[in-house]
């Protein structure tokens, strides 16, 4: 018997192909963890680690920081009086509406994934500003009154770079690049084109990398925290924090913070155009990013969005979008499959052996 186990073990290993796999939908990935970020000066938000597992009723030093974390982001309505240290129903509710929003187990308490998902860096454009619609499974939404730009289809924006909010860490030529593959994104989907502008000052999309406190309302906090902010249409202005170590090449970027410059230009200039953040863990609109991830290619949830603003590219389509999803799909039935066939050939060797 033992010996008709290991042939159907050795038959298992080397009859099964490598097929490709996707990430279960939730939890979408590991908790991430903080202890790299404790060296970093003025970065507080590792500091919610110590929060997991905390619910209601509970009272722990810095609970009131974690209240301004959930203000700030738009899921508590309360003043500044009430940030006390104690779990209280008004952080239950924000804790439920958040883990609602972001496609959580919604559970009302700081579990570590909970955690995991308030400690990452993000977007600053709140997750709960006022939105026309939202889909009852939580994907794609807008900004209050459904704003985008007016003009006739197809569209053509013009963006310029600040002249005098600039950073050193890369050249422009690369800062260029980077934001000519995000727009692109954008505009391989929809009748949009975009053209960089030399004239800063009328361009319809203005950006700048700032520090601090830089005259809009939100100020930015230093290393990782908030990575940028952009504003719906038609204001056209996208900033970003000057103190994130920007990166267009993680080979030569090898920082553990590194944030892709990419990534979070593509994710905002989706707010440019109209759309507010998604539920949808894998989308380029989740207000989340990590340090060295990489996340510049749109998702079906993303595409669908921006196409109810502005209709389809005439050049679009869906095909390769649903060939690559099939293809990987196809790929995890065939390992359910093979799995079940020989979960019965060995149910069969069991009996044929007693």
């Amino acid at each position: 018997m033992y010996f008709l186990f290991f042939l159907f073990l050795v038959f298992f290993l080397f009859s099964s192909p490598c097929l490709s796999t996707r990430t279960a939908p939730f939890p979408s990935s590991k908790p991430i963890n903080p202890t790299s970020y404790h060296k970093i000066r003025g970065y507080t938000w590792h500091e919610f680690q110590k929060f997991v597992d905390a619910g209601r009723g509970n009272k722990i030093n810095g609970i009131s920081e974690l209240k301004k974390y959930f203000h700030r982001f738009g899921y508590l309505k309360i003043d500044s009086l009430n940030f006390t240290d104690l779990f209280d129903e008004h952080l239950e509710h924000a804790l439920i509406k958040y883990q609602e929003n972001l496609g959580l187990l919604v559970n009302g308490k700081l579990d570590e994934y909970t955690v995991s998902q308030i400690i990452s860096p993000r977007c600053g454009v709140s997750d709960s500003a006022p939105k026309l619609f939202m889909h009852a499974t939580r994907n794609y939404a807008f900004f209050t009154g459904k704003p985008r730009w007016s003009r006739s289809i197809p569209i053509t924006l013009t963006y310029a770079f600040s002249p005098d909010y600039v950073i050193n860490s890369l050249s422009m030529s690369e800062i260029k690049d980077a934001f000519q593959r995000a727009f692109n994104h954008w505009a391989s989907v929809i009748p949009v084109s975009f053209w960089e502008s030399n004239d800063y000052g009328f361009a319809d999309i203005k950006i700048g990398f700032y520090k601090g406190d830089h005259g809009d309302g939100e100020p930015f906090d230093g290393l990782l925290g908030v990575l940028a902010h952009a504003f719906s249409p038609e204001i056209g202005r996208f900033h970003l924090d000057a103190a994130e170590t920007w990166a267009v090449d993680f080979e030569r970027e090898k920082s553990d913070v590194a944030i892709d410059l990419e990534s979070v230009a593509t994710h905002e200039i989706g707010h440019l155009l109209g759309l507010a953040h998604t539920s949808v863990q894998e989308a380029v609109m989740y207000p989340s990013l990590k340090p060295r991830e990489k996340k510049v290619d749109l998702k079906i949830d993303d595409i669908k969005g921006i196409q109810a603003l502005y209709g389809s590219n005439p050049n679009f389509s869906y095909q390769d979008l649903l060939e690559s999803d099939t293809s990987t799909n196809s790929g995890v039935s065939l390992r359910k499959a093979q799995l079940t066939w020989y979960s019965f050939i060995l149910v069969l060797i069991l009996r044929m052996s007693m």
